[in-house]
């Protein structure tokens, strides 16, 4: 078996689990989103340092030239200083519960992300095995009708069947011919979509192997919806709304102003007469025109709406889950009745059929009518197969189940 490191040209065929792993590596918009991993974790490093501004620092000289009676005196003097700006209403810790949160809301938007595409290059996997179901299907769909029409046609040259039994015969040869070149033309598409999430080139249109039959579940309907409250949907809305809640107290801290402290050293005066100063400087703005009102406004606004966002996902999450369970049960059912019912009493039909016709028990309509029913509850039952995995990947998905190959 190939792993993620095989190159996609070399792979003639692919399995489900080649597909998902290549689909992983290659997909651009999951790697877009990881590459926000970046900015967050930047963001998440400024917040725990010691102060949010960087102390400053000053340096004067000054040269002086100060007439007397006997000459020009010329002075050198300086002054050096350090100022730090400090917040005073906690904005600190707002900051960085708001980093942590938003990183881990990333963190578990990009797991969601990982599943949701899991899901649907699934689909896509199994729309490709599907339409090569139905090929083979088809294929023989028009060896059968052909072999109908050659068996009427010596028979109407023996003056056992009339012109109308082969005409008729022949246009269900010619029809099931065209089914079969619509049916390649679906291939042909789903296998293009199933290009995409792989980023094989134009002519590098994926065949794929495995098994389109249902298998047992590895899971209960209470069991999806416990699994459901730690999905990392959920858990990435609960984090966001976190977020959104300390940006919310940040821009509030914000109202109160930031003290600056500063610190100043210098010589001045006549060489011999040279003074030291030492001054200490404490600034505060008065918060007399801007309240920052316009912060608190757009952070209040982003915390309701993550928090709208965060109750409708955990309000429709369980009723998604349970209607695609309810429908997944009524389409095992439908496949059970298809596989152990209809296509067994049909299958004992055309071996019936057949031994009637040699017999000359039955006629050409007789013989057609069997072989179509036949063919169709074939299409049925690999429809019924691509609806029921369709279904369960989008089931899996809802409740944050890791698709397995």
């Amino acid at each position: 078996m190939a792993g993620p490191a095989s190159s996609p040209a070399s792979l003639s065929t692919f399995t489900l689990e080649q597909v998902l792993a290549l689909a992983e590596a290659a997909n651009p918009v999951l790697q877009g989103k990881q590459a926000q991993l970046a900015a967050a974790e930047g963001a998440v490093t400024d917040a725990v340092a010691l102060f949010q501004n960087n102390p400053q620092v000053s340096i004067e000289s000054t040269r002086r030239k100060v007439p007397d009676a006997s000459s020009l005196e010329r002075r050198k003097e300086w002054s050096a200083g350090v100022s730090q700006t400090f917040e005073i209403s906690g904005q600190p810790g707002h900051r960085r519960q708001a980093s942590a949160a938003a990183l881990q809301a990333l963190r578990l938007e990009i797991d969601d992300m990982r599943l949701q595409q899991r899901a649907e290059v699934a689909q896509r996997f199994y729309r490709v095995l599907a339409f090569q179901r139905r090929v083979e299907l088809e294929t023989q769909a028009v060896r059968m009708f052909d072999e109908t029409a050659r068996a009427v046609e010596k028979r109407r040259a023996a003056g056992e069947d009339t012109r109308l039994d082969a005409n008729v015969a022949l246009v269900e040869a010619e029809r099931a011919r065209n089914q079969l070149a619509t049916v390649q033309e679906q291939l042909i598409e789903a296998r293009s979509a199933l290009a995409v999430p792989l980023q094989l080139p134009p002519s590098g249109l994926p065949e794929v192997a495995g098994a389109l039959e249902a298998a047992r579940l590895p899971y209960s309907e209470g069991e999806l919806l416990d699994l459901a409250q730690t999905q990392p949907r959920l858990r990435a809305l609960a984090s966001r709304q976190d977020s959104a809640s300390a940006r919310l107290q940040l821009e509030r801290a914000a109202r109160y102003p930031d003290v600056t402290v500063g610190l100043n050293v210098g010589r001045e005066g006549a060489m011999d007469a040279r003074e030291r100063l030492t001054t200490l400087t404490v600034s505060l703005p008065l918060p007399l025109f801007k309240r920052n009102a316009a912060g608190i406004g757009v952070a209040a606004t982003e915390a309701a709406q993550a928090d709208i966002e965060r109750r409708a996902a955990a309000r429709n999450v369980p009723a998604d889950i349970h209607a695609l369970w309810v429908r997944l049960q009524s389409m095992q059912q439908r496949v059970d009745r298809l596989q152990l019912s209809v296509m067994p009493t049909l299958a004992k039909n055309e071996e019936l059929s057949k031994k009637s016709l040699h017999a000359g028990q039955i006629g050409l309509m007789e013989l057609i009518l069997t072989n179509r029913q036949l063919i169709d509850a074939r299409r049925d039952l690999v429809e019924a197969l691509l609806d029921y995995q369709t279904t369960r990947l989008n089931l899996e998905a809802a409740a944050g189940w890791t698709v397995q190959p």
